[in-house]
């Protein structure tokens, strides 16, 4: 920080609706703003601000009200939950699917709907920490392994049939990490718990609606193997809460048993309703998610020749690190002023020395943003 003048950290940043920028205005005198186009938001395919989901919202808000007012086993349950759960577990090809007004929610009612302290959870090692959250509220033994290498996961799971016989081991694995932007090979991980009679939890929250077959996901197709999926709203649906997916069995449990989801007020009807209409825009337009993955590797591809080393991905997500935390505010401060917002992303939420930018390749970014951010970004030192 120490390179970093104090007056640009009393900078504050503010929403402009309807923009797909943020406004950046200065605690200075003449309170000078510019805007800056956002390349840090996780709203993928630009839904967020669709007429046709704020017209769904509003329409439910006039006849449902603002919030659902009570939890879904008292008065909170509403028509669209239903329509929402039916629809979108039909469009992942699932038995059951719960909706969580919160992703961490969700992942915490995941986690202790399939862990106890008798269970031995083997992790990747960069999961998200609302699982880790879970895990630990599970009271589970927790092992970790490499980020997607499925050699040491074997290893583990391996050892685990060794050590504990009778005990169910969970694996935990995230679709597309948020903060590398890089993604495991489900398939392969889904037959290796088959193999090692494992369950598996896979968080897509940042996949959906851009990876796999018309934007479900990499777990769709994958019909052994994998007990419980978690997502959001929040990102590609461009609206709010989350989901748990999985089968009948496992859905009456997390039902029945957890408080994450028996006792916390239900997902607001309105954010409900948008999200239903973007799901069904999604399934009327199944290659918004291909479209966007190939921008993303010609964004990797340019950032190759100015030599930064990207993390090989398919997503909108795309890394480039720094180092050390100065570094990447020096850079995000340099951007900021030619109008590009992006976020330097520090300890601790990603490991010393790592420190970098993430960057979001957004379906509605400005023409030529690229050509600008390569600009202004520079050769990596």
């Amino acid at each position: 920080m120490k390179n970093i003048p104090k007056s640009r950290l009393r900078k504050l940043r503010t929403w402009k609706p309807g923009d797909k920028a943020f406004q950046l205005i200065s605690s200075g005198k003449n309170n000078e703003s510019i805007s800056l186009i956002d390349l840090a938001s996780n709203d993928y395919l630009g839904l967020s601000q669709d007429p046709r989901l704020i017209e769904a919202a509003h329409k439910t808000m006039l006849s449902e009200g603002v919030g659902s007012g009570g939890s879904r086993l008292v008065t909170g349950s509403r028509p669209i939950h239903d329509r929402l759960e039916k629809e979108l577990g039909q469009w992942l090809g699932v038995e059951r699917v719960l909706l969580f007004p919160s992703g961490f929610q969700a992942n915490l009612a995941a986690v202790c709907a399939l862990a106890n302290r008798k269970t031995l959870v083997i992790t990747d090692k960069l999961i998200h920490h609302s699982l880790l959250v879970g895990i630990k509220a599970s009271g589970a033994k927790i092992k970790r392994y490499a980020h997607n290498n499925i050699n040491d996961l074997e290893r583990l799971l391996q050892n685990s049939v060794l050590e504990e016989p009778n005990q169910t081991p969970l694996v935990i694995t995230e679709s597309l990490f948020s903060m590398e932007g890089t993604s495991p090979d489900i398939k392969k991980i889904a037959r290796l718990c088959e193999n090692y009679q494992a369950r598996l939890l896979v968080d897509e929250a940042h996949a959906l609606g851009v990876l796999g077959s018309q934007g479900r996901g990499l777990c769709h197709g994958t019909s052994k193997g994998i007990t419980m999926i978690s997502g959001t709203f929040g990102k590609a649906f461009g609206s709010g809460g989350a989901f748990l997916a999985t089968n009948n069995t496992f859905g009456e449990h997390v039902l029945q048993t957890s408080g994450a989801f028996r006792y916390t007020t239900a997902l607001a009807p309105p954010l409900a309703s948008a999200t239903l209409e973007a799901l069904r825009l999604l399934k009327s337009n199944p290659q918004k998610g291909q479209r966007l993955q190939e921008e993303s590797m010609i964004w990797r591809s340019e950032f190759a020749k100015q030599g930064w080393n990207c993390p090989r991905a398919i997503g909108p997500i795309i890394s480039l690190k720094l180092g050390s935390d100065e570094q990447a505010l020096k850079k995000q401060y340099e951007l900021e002023e030619h109008g590009l917002l992006t976020i330097a992303i520090r300890p601790p939420t990603v490991p010393e020395g790592t420190s970098r930018l993430r960057l979001i390749v957004r379906s509605n970014l400005p023409k030529n943003t690229l050509q600008k951010l390569l600009f202004h970004l520079g050769e990596k030192q």
